[in-house]
């Protein structure tokens, strides 16, 4: 298979099942964020954490390549002539959001409750986890956005919803794990 095609070349590109669109296409946006999400999450799991934790961010990053495809898919393109579904894969269910809601739930328990927001940072590893929140909530407002203008199933929105919630989780446990202080953020009052 060779890389590249060329068919690009003109500023545009191919959605799953042929249509062609400018590659500032929302849909491209959206699809395109998950993938740098997916990469960000690669390199937290190349850090030195817990196999647990490894394991399940190598399942959340097989999620987002469903996710992609599924965003790749436009509506109108989403079952083939034969009735069948274009994308024969397992697509984002609940099951999906239900492991993300049990994986909070388990980190949550070992940390002491939040009383104010907390500054990303204090070790390396915690920082790539804020910072794959941070790309997690683009992926959102991109993928809302593209939701508004076309449909787009609605366990994508709450899973990615839930992911961000997951990795503000994880950077905390992260915190706790490394021995890292978290730091408060205490505004300062208007004197």
């Amino acid at each position: 298979m060779k890389i590249y095609t060329k068919t690009g070349d003109n500023g545009t590109t191919s959605l799953f099942g042929g249509i062609r669109v400018p590659k500032h296409h929302l849909r491209i946006e959206s699809y395109g964020t998950v993938d740098e999400l997916n990469s960000h999450i690669g390199l937290l799991k190349d850090q030195e954490i817990e196999e647990s934790i490894k394991s399940s961010l190598l399942k959340i990053q097989n999620e987002l390549f469903t996710i992609g495809a599924m965003l790749a898919t436009p509506p109108e393109k989403e079952v083939l002539k034969n009735g069948n579904d274009r994308l024969n894969i397992t697509k984002i269910s609940i099951d999906a959001i239900q492991f993300l809601e049990d994986e909070i739930d388990a980190m949550n328990k070992n940390l002491t409750p939040m009383t104010h927001f907390i500054l990303p940072g204090g070790h390396s590893t915690v920082s790539f986890c804020h910072i794959a929140r941070c790309i997690c909530r683009r992926t959102e407002r991109l993928v809302t956005a593209l939701n508004d203008n076309e449909s787009v199933d609605l366990h994508i929105l709450m899973y990615l919803n839930r992911l961000s919630d997951y990795l503000f989780v994880l950077a905390r446990k992260l915190s706790k794990d490394l021995s890292v202080r978290e730091i408060k953020w205490i505004p300062e009052k208007k004197k």
